[in-house]
């Protein structure tokens, strides 16, 4: 099997626009979250937007205008992605490039516009760009078009897992063979009044509407629901002798993929966690690698009553209580089918940087979850081997591991 590293980094969070502002706000730990007015009257009125985004200033009016946001987050990702990691494009043969998106819904700020433009001014005012632009595979044609991508090219879509997945079915891309290069990652922005209240009318968001920057806080004792949050991360991943033959250096290794699913609810995780567990195990087994080796887990920890104390109970199943472990959504929030793309990101920063960044709004951690949870401030640890995991709607448990270069 031919080893896989990451060469770039591309990111577009709540936290920031690119890596570097996104990295240091989440590993400050400065929550985000505010009151949305973009919401309209959702019973759940704050959320975790990416700010100060302009599509015309970054891609220029033509994409500003024919993409949908998710669109416009994702190229602006590869785009940075790409430049970090000293590719050419204009040089590189696209046949043997690929590009692996997860998203987890479509362009959601399309469709609602698009629908309530049918409704109130008739098929006529309906844009012929909506298709493309609301469609799930929406942001896979333009970066194609704009970087010569003639490879495979798919869109993966497991709930909040997809970003996750994503990388891990490009990871299989570089293994076997079948590309040099692929552009893998996930995105997401559906900060709209109907998927806001379709999360709330599921009990699934926070309602400290009253203290947004202390909403979303993952593994605490009162935690009540997750914030919903928007963004894309996008990873250049490339066969070590690809990367190695134009003098690219590594920022870490893809070592191993593991996923499952629980086959238990279209909603709820199976309470013991034995899935995710085995989805641990499996990421494991194919990095080669044992449980007392892994120094660091980047958890899912969404703020759920159940998603923490059952992610807590598999981590613990599969790998004890010596690894670190961190969920930045008490900074970023959810970014639903983009969070475990950015969590992978952050992931290879802190093997990069030997720094783990704390678990924002952590202030009393639940007593069930009898894990290193790190909090308050960010953590100087040398990271070998490191685990980012996402756990999805329909029982998706998806687990990337990641090694120093």
């Amino acid at each position: 099997m031919i080893r896989t590293v990451v060469t770039g980094i591309g990111m577009v969070t709540p936290a920031g626009v690119g890596t570097e502002p996104s990295w240091a706000a989440i590993c400050a730990g400065r929550p985000v979250a505010a009151a949305d007015p973009g919401l309209g009257d959702s019973p759940v009125g704050i959320s975790c937007r990416v700010p100060d985004f302009d599509p015309v200033a970054r891609l220029g009016a033509g994409p500003a205008h024919r993409l949908d946001r998710v669109s416009q987050f994702a190229l602006t990702a590869v785009r940075e992605a790409v430049a970090q990691a000293g590719l050419d494009h204009r040089g590189w043969d696209g046949t043997r490039v690929g590009l692996v998106l997860g998203i987890g819904g479509w362009g959601a700020t399309t469709l609602e516009t698009q629908h309530h433009r049918l409704l109130e001014q008739g098929q006529a005012k309906v844009s012929p760009y909506f298709l493309p632009m609301a469609l799930p595979t929406g942001p896979v044609a333009p970066i194609a078009i704009e970087f010569g991508v003639h490879g495979p090219t798919h869109v993966v879509c497991t709930a909040c897992a997809s970003g996750t997945s994503a990388i891990g079915q490009a990871r299989q891309l570089i293994a076997t063979g079948a590309c040099d290069v692929v552009l893998a990652g996930g995105c997401e922005a559906s900060l709209t009044p109907l998927i806001s209240t379709g999360f709330a009318r599921m009990k699934a968001l926070s309602r400290r509407t009253d203290d947004p920057a202390g909403a979303s806080r993952p593994f605490d004792a009162d935690r009540d629901g997750f914030v919903l949050g928007e963004g894309a991360a996008v990873l250049v991943l490339e066969s070590a002798g690809f990367a190695r033959s134009r003098g690219a250096r590594p920022l870490a290794g893809v070592a191993g993929y593991g996923a499952t699913n629980d086959a238990y609810h279209a909603a709820a995780p199976e309470p013991t966690g034995a899935m995710a567990a085995a989805a641990i195990r499996r990421a494991l087994a194919d990095a080669g690698a044992s449980a007392h080796e892994v120094d660091h887990v980047n958890a899912h920890g969404t703020g759920t009553r159940l998603n923490d104390v059952t992610e807590a109970r598999a981590i613990r199943a599969a790998l004890g209580s010596g690894p670190s472990v961190t969920s930045v959504k008490g900074v970023t929030g959810h970014p639903l089918g983009a969070a475990g793309a950015i969590e992978a990101a952050c992931t290879v920063l802190s093997i990069r940087d030997g720094l783990v960044p704390p678990t924002a709004n952590l202030r009393r951690l639940d007593p069930e979850i009898d894990l290193d949870v790190v909090a308050g401030t960010a953590r100087p640890q040398r990271i070998g081997l490191a685990l980012s995991q996402s756990l999805g709607f329909a029982g998706h448990n998806a687990v990337l591991a990641f090694t120093s270069p």
